[in-house]
């Protein structure tokens, strides 16, 4: 068939080349999928790193592959890969295979991390924190999982490494609940439920008497969580973390830590009683049909808010959860209430009325649960998290249940065995195939409000840029908004919000087009992916300028020390401009071996990408082994006398985007005829020496920052404009009536053509030296 292309389009030799790249791109591809099959990572391994006394392996099972795990001739359970079953692409675009094991019943029983090329782990973050973080899953019991009895299980978070950590935890879940489903673990029981039709089951709305608090607390109408101090001690010390334990909850062991109650208020009798007639109805008039909302009103030490909503928007303390489906309450959900209106209530010094989201369809008649989540400070950036549960089932006097119709007895055989051929289908499928919502989307949800502080930043960064001429002729606005803009993107987006691009970026996105594209990688960190959509925008209009002189947070720190050291008289040099061009080269040399190196080895590219000191001053803020931390500051010194030493000389990134940034499409910079010849005053004052002697500027090395702009429009800075206003003062000076009368002499004689008689022409007038 390639044959007969060729023959067919007659290509020219150089599309004859791109077509075998991408045909032997495509070899390479699938020979690399191949490689990475569980028979491949078996050897690594052994069956006593799942199983304890486990002694040998079976022959795989099946596909997706199951491998038996044996102690003699007894069965232990099995192993499989995490990959085969579910979506396990990291940060690096490339997946993250463990091998999982797990018993009949469905426990986790081991976990091994065979293959990564996760950056952030490779260098930076140990691999010991990550593994930590996801044995918490060793010991959990899928089946019920599965089953939808309990909820999915979730990993901590390990600071730096999110979207890793989050990818591992999900993938293990999902492909232990699909395996489970499928029945291939032998003693699962995964038997088909009754085909006899249950009764139906519904809030009863003709109940809505008003009752008091007691009464509501007594039959579990409103539910109750009660934590004393030592009850929160004694809760970090059996998890087993030294350091939680290191740091105990002071005060009296029976003083309250939080004092919970939870009621589901869009039951009638429930919400008249808590929230009075006037409030119940104002809520119900809000809530869709089948909605339900929630009060939670609490008391102690410890606050079920915390402080993430006011920051974030979201209520990271408490999660609602029902079978396998759960939600964090945001702040669009929230009302804050004042009081409760049933008789004998409690003073609450917090009381909340959360409206449940629509994405958790919450079935008030069956069993759900409000987790509290406690968290324990136990370092500078490490914190011990434990959960408490608050479970609520709604009292059998605000249901009513209905007889279902009798259906016909044939019908059952077909109707019991469509969900087992479907899931046993849903083993079979790819994940992208599952009717699950992917992660990626899980993560933007969870980082609103992140987005949206980046899109209103890029939102005001391109105002500044598309009404530069207005903000350039007001210098101290320009050089104070800079200045502010430069330390929102290195707090906020550097160090807060971690979203340092890098060009290990460039490297993953080159090599995915060349191993199996997939925008599920791309889309796992939204705030790298949405910066490098405005990026790839910027550069048509700007070059690489918006990045480099306004969105890189290292640039912005390295630019704010400068601005210090200069107001403290630390001495500034300029190199010379011979050797500068020189060493102009150096950060091209530097990417064009990164490049080179991807297409042999990613994982080592990225080490040699430690070139950029992004990682340890801002994604880890310099908490790391010393030799980098060193480096890094070994770079901010240089650059408190040469500004933005790294930008200028070294930064491989700026390389890779000035190169496609030549393609821009519009000229933004003013300059005047006389700009390098003989004026050098732009060219003496830019930041990063970007222009040349002869007057042009360098788009390859401009980051955009705008000071030979300021210079432009200045008329007491700028030759040519020195002139300009120069003449124009000249002009009115003449043209004013002291001018025309001559003071208290005669009147100035004015001819036809409108000049003075025996004045100058203006043309003549010399104005001082500059």
């Amino acid at each position: 068939m390639v044959g007969r292309l060729f023959a067919a389009s007659k290509p020219a030799p150089a599309l004859a080349c791109v077509a075998i790249l991408a045909i032997c791109a495509t070899l390479w591809a699938h020979a690399a999928h191949a490689a990475g099959d569980l028979a491949s990572y078996l050897p690594k391994v052994a069956p006593g790193d799942f199983f304890s006394g486990a002694d040998r392996f079976g022959p795989p099972q099946g596909g997706p592959p199951i491998v038996p795990v044996y102690r003699g001739e007894q069965l232990q359970g099995f192993v499989y890969l995490n990959s085969d079953f579910a979506n396990a692409i990291g940060y690096s675009g490339k997946p993250i295979r463990l091998l999982v094991g797990i018993d009949p019943t469905g426990v986790i029983a081991g976990l091994k991390l065979v293959e990564h090329k996760e950056p952030i782990v490779l260098v930076g973050i140990p691999e010991k924190r990550i593994l930590e973080a996801v044995n918490k899953l060793v010991g959990v019991d899928m089946g019920s999982v599965a089953r939808g009895s309990t909820p999915a299980p979730q990993v901590d978070i390990v600071s730096g490494a999110t979207v890793t950590v989050l990818v591992i935890g999900d993938s293990i879940v999902r492909s232990a609940t699909r395996l489970i489903k499928s029945g291939r673990l032998g003693t699962q029981g995964n038997a088909a439920t009754s085909a006899t039709p249950q009764a139906t089951k519904a809030i009863d709305s003709g109940k809505n008497e008003v009752r008091d608090w007691q009464s509501l607390v007594g039959d579990g109408s409103v539910r109750r969580l009660f934590l004393s101090v030592a009850d929160i001690n004694k809760a970090f010390e059996n998890t087993g973390n030294a350091a939680a334990v290191a740091h105990p909850e002071e005060g009296d062991p029976d003083d309250t830590f939080i004092d919970l109650y939870v009621a589901d208020v869009a039951v009638p009798t429930i919400g008249r009683s808590l929230l009075g007639d006037e409030g119940f109805n104002r809520l119900a008039g809000r809530l869709k049909p089948g909605q339900q909302a929630l009060v939670v009103a609490g008391s102690g030490r410890y606050s079920f808010k915390g402080a993430a909503y006011v920051r974030g928007g979201i209520f990271d303390r408490i999660e609602l959860i029902q079978e396998t489906n759960s939600v964090r309450f945001r702040d669009r959900d929230h009302t804050r209430l004042g009081s409760l209106a049933a008789e004998g209530t409690p003073d609450f010094p917090e009381i909340a009325l959360f409206t449940v989201p629509p994405e958790l369809a919450l079935d008030p008649t069956e069993p759900w649960v409000l987790q509290l989540l406690v968290q324990r400070v136990v370092g500078a950036r490490d914190k011990a998290l434990v959960t408490f549960d608050v479970g609520y089932t709604l009292p059998d006097i605000y249901v009513k249940r209905e007889a279902p119709p009798t259906q016909p007895a044939q019908a059952t055989p077909a109707t019991s065995s469509a969900p087992a051929a479907a899931e046993a289908r849903e083993v079979g499928t790819p994940p992208a195939a599952s009717d699950e919502e992917p992660l990626w989307m899980r993560i933007w949800r969870g980082n609103t409000v992140k987005i949206g502080f980046t899109m209103m930043a890029l939102g005001a960064l391109t105002l500044i840029f598309f009404f530069q001429n207005i903000l350039v002729r007001r210098p101290a606005l320009y050089v104070w908004g800079r200045r502010a803009y430069l330390l929102f993107i290195l707090v906020w987006l550097g160090w807060y919000a971690n979203a340092q691009l890098s060009v290990v970026n460039v490297l993953t996105f080159t090599n995915s087009l060349l191993t199996g594209f997939s925008w599920e990688y791309f889309l796992s960190a939204p705030l790298i992916f949405v910066l490098w959509a405005s990026i790839a925008a910027g550069l048509l209009f700007w070059g690489r300028g918006p990045f480099c002189g306004w969105l890189c947070p290292f640039g912005a720190l390295q630019e704010l020390l400068n601005n210090v050291a200069q107001a403290l008289k630390v001495p500034q040099y300029r190199v010379p401009w011979g050797l500068h061009e020189r060493l102009w080269p150096i950060k091209y040399i530097i990417f064009l071996g990164l490049f080179g190196m991807s297409l042999y080895s990613t994982a080592f590219a990225e080490q040699l990408a430690e070139v950029e000191p992004f990682k340890t001053s801002i994604i880890l803020k310099f908490a790391r082994e010393w030799p980098f931390v060193v480096y890094a500051l070994t770079l901010l010194a240089v650059g408190l006398f040469v500004e933005r030493f790294f930008c200028r000389y070294l930064c491989p990134l700026g390389a890779a985007l000035a190169i496609p940034g030549r393609i821009r499409m519009f000229e933004w910079l003013r300059r005047w005829p006389e700009c390098g010849s003989p004026c050098q005053r732009c060219a003496n004052e830019c930041p990063v020496q970007a222009i040349h002697p002869e007057g042009h500027i360098n788009v390859n090395e401009c980051i955009y920052c705008m000071h030979c702009q300021e210079l432009y429009f200045d008329d007491h800075r700028c030759p040519h404009m020195i002139q300009v206003r120069l003449k124009r003062e000249k002009r009115q000076a003449l043209s004013s009536s002291s001018m025309r009368t001559g003071g208290k002499g005669p009147a100035t004689v004015i001819t036809a053509g409108g000049k003075p008689v025996g004045a100058p022409p203006v043309d003549a007038i010399t104005p001082p030296a500059t």
